[in-house]
């Protein structure tokens, strides 16, 4: 457990703090407007908390104060730009939570993702998931959809996994930061769980990703390669009664939302009920100028809820 990440989050709870992150286009255009050819990078120092832990942006160590610059140091995540600072996560509000993630721009490997599909993830977990005494949230990144599920259900058992051992870490810290109690586990989807819960849920990569950061591609021609493989995998594995909520993007070509059909259709194989839901019609529409999307003419964000 990082103690000092969990004391991080709680102080600026303390402090009010209180950040909604956006796509990374339009965190990239806030920064834009107020360029600094003589700070970091050009970007304008940090004037605020919200600047060091949502903006990302570069900071003078006084702004912090010796207290939160020695938690962040402590945590492992202060980071030396020239003369000045930078935080390695950013701290996101999501309802009464409060989850750490990565910082922007997210280029590593290992980024933990936290934006605008998380609070459309958690918006379909409100409507689709069921109750259930154990939970698992697959691939869970920060944590947002088991803890946003134990909240709504505090005495619920909640499993976090994850191939990434990085975001465990950081997924454990927002749990405690929330006073939420937690199972973490390491493992590729389903894997490392000997049996499935009667409720699973996940929020996985769908873009294709040309550098292939395990966080952001999901494989497959259009990025569907992960969801189908959850799904797939799920259905192999699960008993009466269980259910999966999915949260995916689908590629639509020629008018054709080919992860539906596909799913609709290994449903009825294996006696499922599906639900299924267009949340969003165009998602990340700056991708389609990408060669890798040449056919498709627009991402939608679903969600669908499997049910043995």
């Amino acid at each position: 457990m990082n103690q000092a990440l969990v004391q991080l989050g709680r102080r600026l709870r303390q402090a009010g703090y209180h950040f909604t992150t956006t796509t990374p286009a339009t965190h990239e255009r806030v920064l834009a407007r107020s360029l600094d050819e003589r700070a970091p990078g050009g970007l304008r120092l940090a004037s605020d908390l919200r600047d060091v832990f949502g903006w990302s942006r570069p900071f003078e160590a006084s702004l912090l104060g010796d207290e939160l610059l020695g938690l962040l140091g402590q945590a492992g995540e202060l980071l030396r730009v020239g003369a000045h600072y930078r935080s390695g996560l950013r701290f996101s509000s999501l309802g009464e939570l409060l989850l750490a993630h990565s910082a922007y721009p997210t280029t590593a490997a290992d980024s933990i993702f936290f934006g605008p599909d998380t609070y459309r993830f958690c918006a379909l977990l409100d409507r689709f998931a069921t109750q259930a005494d154990v939970v698992a949230d697959i691939g869970c990144g920060s944590g947002a959809g088991g803890l946003w599920l134990a909240c709504a259900q505090p005495r619920r058992e909640v499993v976090l996994t994850d191939i990434n051992v990085r975001a465990l870490d950081v997924a454990c810290a927002n749990a405690a930061m929330a006073g939420i109690e937690v199972r973490t586990v390491q493992s590729d989807l389903f894997a490392a769980l000997p049996e499935l819960p009667d409720l699973c849920v996940a929020n996985p990569p769908y873009m294709r990703d040309a550098q292939q950061r395990a966080y952001r591609d999901g494989g497959g021609q259009h990025g569907e390669g992960l969801s189908m493989r959850i799904v797939r995998e799920w259905l192999m594995r699960a008993r009466a009664g269980q259910s999966l909520v999915l949260y995916t993007g689908s590629a639509i070509v020629a008018g054709v939302d080919a992860i539906r059909a596909q799913v609709t259709a290994l449903a009825a194989q294996q006696s499922a009920q599906l639900s299924y839901l267009e949340i969003d019609p165009d998602v990340f529409g700056e991708e389609l100028s990408l060669a890798t999307y040449a056919d498709v003419e627009r991402i939608a964000a679903v969600g669908m809820r499997l049910t043995r």
